[in-house]
């Protein structure tokens, strides 16, 4: 048999998963092991006991100066900044998806420009945003916004122009207008896509979240990371890496079940 046409089954397609996380734990803790056998005080590669107790201290122990749970009062300011960026973004690409992509009195000037904001680099304005917006929160959320709005709006706007003229013609004939087309043949069309565009984009949102609670922020996952930088504090910074990572899937998952859930019919409309 062909390698091509080779499948594993349910139990060996978990277990090609988790092989090459387990590759990756067993080469770092082999690294960490040699390495603070020739020295107890090294921090480049802290022992999983070590990235232990440095959670439980941040997690489980008040801070003695706020007497905040750190670790959680970090993760619950940047998911509400991620929340509120990622709301905004979604609904503002919406309505530019389906103003460039179905009305073409719109779609003339819109589809240029947001090909033009799709290519300016977000961090790139991040001090002019610093400038007009502050230091406040506004500024990290709009920083999530114009980074990922262009993007959403531009694929949204190309599935829109996907759909079938067929069906809306066919729904004019009816006696269909623009607002019954958009609202019962457009968006139903285009919210599962916009659901998947979320999920591309969960990357990029965390990305300018983090350099943005870094450069000016008192709270958040990335303000604790590059605060403990300069200590070579490893050990913090590690754990809270393999956290923005857990939730970050959490959130694709979670974006993934709900377009199952809630559109059932897009993948085999698709196939």
């Amino acid at each position: 048999m062909r390698l091509i046409n080779r499948h594993p089954d349910r139990t060996g397609r978990l277990a090609l998963a988790i092989l090459p996380f387990a590759l990756l734990l067993f080469a770092y803790f082999s690294g960490s092991m040699a390495r603070l056998a020739d020295n107890p005080n090294d921090k480049l590669l802290p022992s999983a006991t070590q990235m232990a107790d440095a959670v439980d201290r941040l997690a489980l122990q008040p801070d003695k100066r706020s007497g905040d749970y750190l670790f959680w009062r970090d993760t619950a300011s940047s998911l509400q900044r991620l929340g509120l960026g990622l709301g905004i973004a979604a609904l503002a690409g919406l309505c530019l998806g389906i103003a460039a992509g179905t009305l073409p009195l719109f779609g003339a000037p819109l589809s240029p420009l947001l090909t033009v904001l799709s290519m300016v680099p977000p961090l790139a304005i991040l001090p002019i945003l610093f400038i007009v917006f502050g230091l406040g929160e506004l500024a990290k959320v709009m920083l999530i916004v114009i980074g990922i709005t262009p993007v959403l709006a531009r694929d949204l706007e190309q599935r829109a122009r996907e759909i079938p003229q067929e069906l809306l013609i066919k729904a004019q004939t009816l006696g269909a207008n623009t607002w019954t087309l958009i609202l019962r043949v457009v968006l139903p069309q285009l919210l599962p896509r916009l659901l998947i565009a979320l999920r591309l984009v969960l990357g990029s949102a965390w990305l300018f979240l983090i350099a943005a609670e870094a450069i000016a922020s008192t709270d958040g996952l990335g303000y604790r990371i590059f605060l403990v930088r300069r200590y070579m504090a490893m050990d913090v910074i590690l754990p809270y890496v393999a956290w923005i990572t857990l939730l970050a899937w959490a959130m694709d998952h979670g974006l993934r079940c709900l377009a199952q859930g809630c559109f059932p019919w897009y993948e085999g409309a698709k196939a």
